[in-house]
This record gives structure tokens, C-alpha cells and sequence, in this order.
């Protein structure tokens, strides 16, 4: 089953839903491996091609000239390389003092709008009540003798003349000294508000950057966690088939009974239903059917003469296996049990069997491929001659070293009746 699904690099959605997590991971990677391989096979391929033949070159009336540099080499212009450009830092910079520049000009301008009206609402008043007084000497002067109207007329004249020049010096003294002082507050605004933004700046850039590595990092242990437990699991298996070929080795060179083969299957029947895979290889995939009646066909013609869902002896069905239920069926069931509790079920989506555990949080759901007269999961290296093989080396055996999922305690049948009964009849 992994071989063909390399071979077609697709695998169909009701046999991708009776994968579990790590069973998809394992799929994922064997892919990805054959897609690296057959882009090697390819390239290696056309460069052989590109040596042996080598077509003439066409001629074409478009043409592209690149633009030569002092080197007569082509002229290459990086952003960020040239003396003149300006590096991040520098830019945000210039931003950041142009932001202050602007809210301390607005400020300044506020300042100096508020002196403004202070400045005019002092003077004012002092030129009025100078004014008044002036007005009073006049009418008093004018009662005691009119005939220095003229004169006097003049002299007040001058003297408010003066005193409007000393006003005047005075204003602009007043003006000078405000608009330096709005000058000394603006720049030290300016550079207050300068750090303040700065320092939020770099604030954030320090705090991205630590929440960006932080993720990293997670993101690194993680996967380097799955690649060891993929890897360790592998070499476990690796080693077990290595075991068991062995045993099965020293068996045979010491005489040992050589068991009773079953009969042959007879070959499935299997039929068509989808579109040729890619027009140009003329490829075509086989899907297998769904129904009830062709997996039960298919168990009675070439599972039953296995023995498949015995116990090692043959003697009587056994207690884990179970019939064509759903992935929801097996779960209610071992949902009465406790951890560790396992059944074997015939697939209602492919022609093969799914292996249901019960952990402590959740329920984990792995396929076992049923081809070439052996029994394995998919992912593994190890086959079985039966699925009580099987079951058995995996309750001393964890199925995976990330899960630890050992096979405990079988999950029976309901007491209102069997679920296989279809099967066997």
C-alpha cells in the first residue's frame, strides 16, 4: 500500500482520514523523500540530454543588453550599499526628529500666541492710564491759562511721543526675551519628545525581536522533538525486523516445521473510477470501493483464508477483533475501558484494518496494511503473518516511543449482540 502510494504520490481521502498524526507524518516525509529523489532522477536526466544533443540556436530578432559597469562587468546597484543611502537607523532618525520638530514648533507657536496677549494687555493699560493722566493736566492747564495751549499742546505731544518710544523699546525688549525663551522651551521640548520616541522605538524593536527568536526557538525544539522520535522509532523497528529475520533465518537452518501456508487469495476485483492521472505518461489510478458488500467480498475471499481476526491458535475469534464499524462506534466502545484498552476493526472507507487505542486524553486511530500477504502498520518496517501477531508483539512493543501506546487490555464485544457476524456468514 506505501509502495503504490509512492508510485502514484496520491492518497485518497478515506484512506488519508484512518491515518493517525504519526502515521501522516511518517507518510509526509516518504513523499516528500520520493519527490526529492524523482527531481534528482529528472535533472540528472536532462543534463545527460543537454550533453548529447545539443540543438542549434534560433535566430531571434530580441535581444537584451545589460547595462556595463567600470569593470566591464554587468553594472549591479544594491539598495543600501551606496555611500550616499542611508541605513534604517539613520531614517527612522530623521523621521522620529522630524516628528518632534513639528510638535515642538506647534507648541512653541501656542507659547507665543499666550506672550503675545500678555505683552498687549500690559502695555495697553499703561498707555491708557498715561494717556488719562495727560488728558487731565491738559484741562487743568487750559482753565489756568489758555494762551499756553499751543505750547503746552507741544510739549505733551513730545512727552507722549517719548514715553510711546520707551513703550516701545520696552515691547520689544519683552518680545525679544519671550521669543528666546520659546526658542530654549521648543528645542527642549524637541529633544525630550526625541528620546521619548526613541526610546519607544527601540522598546519595540527590542521587544519584536525577542518575541520573534522566542517562537524560533519553540518552533526548532519542536521539530527537532518529532525528527528524534521519527528517527528513534525507525531505528527501534528497524532493529525488531533485523530481530525477527534473524529468528526466522536460525529456524530454517535448523529444520525447523515450516508452517502451513494458507491458500492463495484469489485477485481483487477492483474497478476504475477515476480519470486517467497525467495525460502525458498515460497513468492511471486505481481507487478502491467503499461499499459494505465489496469490503465483505473482499474479507471472506481473501482475509478469511488467512485466519484473519483469529486468535494464534485459530481456535476461536478473538476478543479485540470486530467487525465493520465506524471510527465513532470504536471510540464509544472504548470509552467504557480504561487507558491501554485497544480493538482491532475492519475499515468501513478501504480494503484494510484500523487499530483503536484508547490513551489517556484521547483516542488514537492507526492503519494496518493488509497487501502482500503480511500485516503491518503503515509507516513500519515490521510485518506480520497475522494480525494476532501483531497485536501480541505490540503489548510488550510500544507502537510509537513519542506515544508509548502498548497494547493492554482487549476491548470485547456489547453483550446485545456481535458486530462481525456479517463477515463470517
Amino acid at each position: 500500500m506505501l509502495q503504490q502510494i509512492l508510485t502514484d504520490m496520491f492518497i485518497s481521502p478515506e484512506l488519508l482520514a484512518e491515518l493517525s498524526e504519526e502515521q501522516k507524518q511518517v507518510l509526509f516525509i516518504k513523499m516528500r523523500e520520493e519527490q526529492v529523489r524523482r527531481w534528482k532522477d529528472r535533472e540528472a536526466r536532462l543534463e545527460k540530454e543537454d550533453a548529447t544533443l545539443k540543438k542549434p540556436k534560433k535566430a531571434s530578432v530580441k535581444s537584451v543588453q545589460w547595462l556595463a559597469g567600470m569593470d566591464s562587468d554587468v553594472w549591479v546597484w544594491v539598495m543600501g550599499d551606496h555611500p550616499a543611502d542611508q541605513s534604517y537607523e539613520q531614517i527612522c532618525d530623521d523621521i522620529i526628529a522630524q516628528r518632534a520638530a513639528r510638535q515642538a514648533q506647534r507648541e512653541a507657536e501656542e507659547l507665543r500666541v499666550k506672550k503675545e496677549a500678555e505683552l498687549v494687555k500690559r502695555f495697553s493699560s499703561v498707555l491708557m492710564d498715561s494717556e488719562l493722566q495727560s488728558w487731565k493736566e491738559e484741562v487743568a492747564r487750559q482753565e489756568v491759562a489758555r494762551q499756553e495751549v499751543a505750547r503746552q499742546e507741544v510739549a505733551r505731544q513730545e512727552v507722549a511721543r517719548q514715553e510711546v518710544a520707551r513703550q516701545e523699546k520696552r515691547e520689544a525688549e519683552e518680545r525679544r526675551r519671550a521669543e528666546e525663551e520659546v526658542r530654549r522651551v521648543e528645542q527642549k521640548r524637541k529633544q525630550e519628545i526625541y528620546m521619548d520616541l526613541r526610546e519607544v522605538r527601540e522598546e519595540r524593536d527590542d521587544q519584536h525581536w525577542q518575541d520573534s527568536l522566542r517562537k524560533s526557538k519553540a518552533a526548532d525544539l519542536r521539530r527537532r522533538s518529532i525528527a528524534k522520535q521519527t528517527r528513534d522509532d525507525h531505528r527501534r523497528q528497524s532493529v525488531k525486523a533485523l530481530e525477527r529475520g534473524r529468528v526466522a533465518a536460525v529456524t530454517k537452518a535448523f529444520g525447523g516445521d515450516r508452517p502451513v501456508l494458507p491458500p492463495k487469495p484469489k485477485p481483487r476485483n477492483l474497478t476504475v473510477t477515476s480519470d486517467t492521472l497525467n495525460p502525458k505518461q498515460g497513468l492511471q489510478r486505481t481507487l478502491s470501493t467503499s461499499s459494505r458488500e465489496h469490503i465483505i467480498r473482499w474479507f471472506q475471499e481473501e482475509q478469511l483464508p488467512f485466519r484473519a481476526g483469529f486468535q494464534k491458535d485459530q481456535s476461536r475469534i478473538a476478543s479485540w477483533f470486530h467487525g465493520i464499524i465506524s471510527r465513532q462506534e470504536a471510540e464509544d466502545l472504548l470509552s467504557e475501558g480504561e487507558p491501554g484498552h485497544f480493538l482491532v476493526r475492519v475499515s468501513e472507507r478501504i480494503l484494510g484494518y484500523v487499530l483503536s487505542y484508547r490513551c489517556k486524553d484521547e483516542f488514537k486511530h492507526f492503519l494496518i496494511d493488509a497487501t502482500e500477504g503480511c500485516y503491518m502498520l503503515l509507516g513500519h518496517q515490521i510485518r506480520f503473518t497475522s494480525l494476532a501477531e501483531l497485536v501480541e508483539f505490540h503489548k510488550g512493543e510500544p507502537i510509537t516511543m513519542s506515544g508509548g501506546e502498548q497494547l493492554l487490555q482487549p476491548c470485547g464485544q456489547r453483550p446485545s449482540g456481535v458486530d462481525y457476524a456479517d463477515l463470517f456468514t
